[in-house]
């Protein structure tokens, strides 16, 4: 739910930086927004990694 949350958020302020509707935005925002995007995504593949191997050791046996 907090991830849906965040998702609109981070969309909506994009589209505000995009439309040039905020004057005051910055290149250290968007490079906020770029770290919380990989980050993110670091998480998401650690995940799936993580549930990966969980897999292969049921099926080795393990």
């Amino acid at each position: 739910m907090a991830l849906t949350y965040l998702t609109t958020l981070l969309r909506a302020r994009w589209q505000q930086l995009k439309n040039a509707s905020d004057a005051g935005q910055s290149t250290t925002e968007l490079a906020v927004m770029a770290a919380v995007l990989i980050v993110v995504a670091g998480l998401v593949v650690a995940a799936i990694r993580t549930k990966v191997l969980e897999k292969i050791g049921i099926i080795n046996g393990g």
